[in-house]
């Protein structure tokens, strides 16, 4: 074989595996992500991690920063996968996220999530939810 078909060869799968590697979610789930961590932020609600209270702002921040590590690693296809690897639990200890919003009772923030995603959708789409 010719050395420079080879390493041409080479080269276009590293860049086909690397443009694989690299893609983000779809966008629809780019867009559910978002207006749920903007749920989040605008939610008033007092979140649990890793035995500490963190207000919504610190909490969307870091449901952010943890979506963002896991879309570079393609680990995020749909918001259920966003909501199961990001927002139900922490990645070292494995203890649950838990909201309380409102002096309530304190739940799952896989369940407080799944709850506003059925919510959404079932309300029509992200773009109809924002301008309601």
């Amino acid at each position: 074989m010719n050395i420079r078909w080879v390493m041409g060869s080479l080269l276009m799968l590293g860049v086909l595996w690397g443009s694989v590697a690299l893609a983000e979610p779809p966008a629809s789930v780019q867009a559910e992500v978002n207006f749920l961590l903007g749920f989040v932020e605008g939610s008033g609600c007092a979140f649990y991690r890793n035995g500490t209270w963190h207000d919504a702002k610190e909490a969307q921040a870091h449901l952010r920063d943890k979506y963002k590590w896991l879309a570079s690693r393609n680990l995020i296809n749909t918001t259920e996968a966003f909501i199961e690897r990001a927002a139900t639990q922490s990645s070292f200890t494995g203890l649950a996220y838990k909201v309380k919003c409102n002096g309530g009772a304190t739940i799952t923030s896989n369940q407080w999530l799944r709850g506003e995603l059925t919510l959404m959708r079932s309300e029509g789409t992200v773009k109809d939810r924002l301008i309601k």
